[in-house]
């Protein structure tokens, strides 16, 4: 098979923004770190390359990272045949290994790993186009899973009125559309959000630079605020909804996602906002109990001192990159596969059986 028919039928997103492509049979990535100054993309011809633009966040976002690692799956596949012929399985379930273990708290990482060495299982000498085949399949499904949340979602925004997001949880952290911001587009669309408040999500501000950069392209109104500024918000001027994306659900609803979001589910508890959590099915993990059992990524302290602009003498940082909000905040859990309203043990069992 050649790459140009190997290429003919790759998933199209429909934002346009393509944050993962496959083109030349390589990987081709958005740059995240750069936006929405700088548009530029990076092109992955291995496995240690997807690996490390997962780590460093070129890529981002739990189905996003998924579907990278899919590709990276493929890359790594044709490099070992390259080296080791037909004894390539050894050296390939070790590179799918080290994917795996890029960013542990995306549950999205290891089902992807997963569906790809089931695929190399069934495979025989010369994978390849198996495993091309399934890396589109789980795009293309990330793809229409985004659309089916979007119209669930927008199903239970009911009013016209304002909302609030919180990191990127857009067409940048998916194969396309978005998670959460596949809800708020299309609710925008039958005319039920009429701004948008955009917390900036420090401290990498993924909101600010991603998600504003993202709205603004399709003219929906979008203001910036503060990550401490959304309890204010919801005092004077209340959100009909706070919508936000998940990197994992455990069996018992409880959600993890970017730190802060545990902070803004208070906020809104206390303040009356519905809180809106919108995740595929693929981000649903029956075999982890709650959310205290999630290993939550810490990142580099020296993230935090590059965003206040330098380190103070003998300071110390902590930086972890998700934090746990508890089913109890959660008033819906959106999948493709229907609505849990509340999420909690039950309700996510059935999602995940149906």
């Amino acid at each position: 098979m050649n790459e140009t028919s190997m290429d003919a039928a790759l998933p199209v997103d429909p934002t346009g923004i393509n944050a993962v492509a496959w083109a030349e049979g390589r990987l081709d990535l958005l740059d995240q770190r750069r936006l929405p100054q700088d548009v530029r993309r990076v092109v992955c011809e291995d496995v240690d390359a997807v690996i490390l633009c997962i780590r460093d966040m070129v890529v981002r976002g739990a189905p996003a990272i998924g579907v990278s690692a899919a590709y990276g799956a493929v890359l790594a596949a044709r490099e070992r045949l390259r080296r080791d012929g037909t004894n390539w399985r050894a050296g390939f379930q070790q590179d799918l290994e080290r994917l795996r273990q890029a960013r542990p708290t995306a549950v999205n990482l290891g089902w992807a790993v997963d569906r790809m060495l089931a695929t190399a299982a069934r495979a025989g000498d010369a994978p390849e186009a198996e495993l091309l085949a399934e890396a589109r399949r789980i795009h293309a499904q990330d793809i229409a899973m985004n659309q089916a949340m979007a119209r669930f979602g927008a199903d239970l925004v009911t009013e016209p009125g304002t909302v609030i997001t919180h990191c990127n949880a857009g067409a940048l952290a998916t194969g396309g559309l978005g998670t959460a911001l596949g809800v708020i587009r299309e609710a925008f669309r039958r005319g039920r959000v009429t701004r948008v408040w955009v917390d900036e999500t420090r401290p990498w501000l993924q909101g600010a630079r991603l998600t504003a950069w993202e709205l603004a392209r399709e003219g929906i109104p979008a203001t910036v605020i503060t990550d401490s500024a959304a309890a204010q918000l919801m005092r004077r001027d209340p959100p009909t909804w706070a919508i936000v994306g998940a990197d994992r659900v455990a069996a018992n609803g409880d959600v993890v996602n970017k730190i802060g979001t545990y902070s803004l589910a208070v906020a809104a508890r206390h303040h009356g906002v519905r809180f809106m959590v919108v995740a595929p099915s693929s981000t649903l993990d029956a075999a982890t109990p709650d959310g205290d059992a999630v290993p939550i990524e810490q990142r580099d302290p020296e993230e935090l001192w590059r965003a206040a602009g330098g380190r103070p003498e003998g300071a110390a940082a902590a930086n972890p990159s998700f934090d746990v909000t508890p089913a109890g905040l959660v008033d819906a859990l959106v999948t493709e596969k229907g609505v849990a309203a509340p999420p909690g043990p039950d309700s996510v069992a059935r999602l995940l059986a149906s």
